[in-house]
């Protein structure tokens, strides 16, 4: 069991279980003598949505900001990519976009963690598929973090509401209906094939949109000229869309449409192969 094993089953084991009506008492802010200290050495693992908004922020194609802010961690239990944002290699291992004097300078498009932070959310049924506990909030109480002596109260509820968590949890439901998919409960496993295609929709939109625009994806399957448009210009449409695309195209779910004519063609195909 590696470290991040471990800490999920502590967890799950030993945390106590927050709802949203929880109260609890944090403040963080540019007098606080630890500030900034938890944005370094920590493993922040990032979202489609997380990279979205911030390669957006920097003015960044995705392929740009995925070579020069990401890592890319195996492991032999992991069933699909995940991508964690690289630490600097100074002493501290700091966050790249860390200012000592003004903290975070991306602030408004901070990852989901980083927002979260210092709540956490438990997913029993990731790592364990036949797991009936539901979703649980958790309070992160690193040693060095003087938020928690401070004396703002707030119940779980409102600090996701003032730290707009919404959007985010709206793209991540529709994450985990594609990364929790119960495909993956019958122990089966993406081929090479697959996982680029699942790594590219989720964390390469820029790759993604070129794959639908220039090669013959729109000659075959149905999508109209609005949401075409749409999806050229609007990266969150372009996700939603990725997301129904791995649906269809990895589990076989009716969420594309195929032309009627490449539907004859194959079919013609394969009784005359048959």
């Amino acid at each position: 069991m590696n470290e991040m094993e471990r800490l999920k089953a502590e967890i799950l084991r030993d945390y106590p279980r927050y709802t949203e009506d929880d109260r609890f008492t944090f403040r963080c802010h540019e007098q606080i003598s630890c500030f900034n200290k938890c944005c370094a050495d920590v493993n922040i693992f990032l979202s489609p949505y997380d990279i979205l908004r911030m390669k957006n922020h920097l003015g960044m194609t995705s392929e740009q900001f995925l070579e020069d802010y990401t890592l890319m961690p195996t492991d032999q239990h992991q069933k699909y990519p995940v991508v964690l944002l690289e630490m600097t290699d100074a002493k501290d291992k700091h966050c790249p976009f860390v200012s000592d004097e003004t903290g975070c300078t991306i602030y408004e498009d901070r990852p989901w963690a980083c927002r979260m932070y210092p709540v956490g959310l438990a997913t029993p049924a990731e790592d364990n598929p036949a797991a009936k506990e539901k979703d649980f909030y958790f309070m992160i109480r690193d040693a060095f973090c003087m938020g928690h002596e401070e004396d703002k109260g707030w119940t779980i509820r409102e600090w996701l509401r003032n730290q707009g968590v919404e959007t985010y949890d709206e793209m991540g439901k529709r994450f985990k209906e594609v990364a929790m998919h119960k495909w993956f409960e019958n122990g089966k496993d993406l081929s090479p094939q697959q996982i680029d295609m699942f790594f590219t929709v989720c964390y390469n939109l820029d790759t993604f949109r070129r794959m639908i625009f220039q090669s013959s994806f729109l000659e075959k399957f149905e999508v109209d000229e609005t949401h075409q448009e749409q999806m050229r210009r609007d990266d969150v449409e372009l996700l939603k869309f990725g997301f129904d695309w791995l649906k269809f195209s990895l589990f076989g779910e009716p969420t594309i449409t195929v032309k009627p004519n490449v539907l004859a063609e194959a079919e013609a195909k394969a009784q005359s192969s048959g």
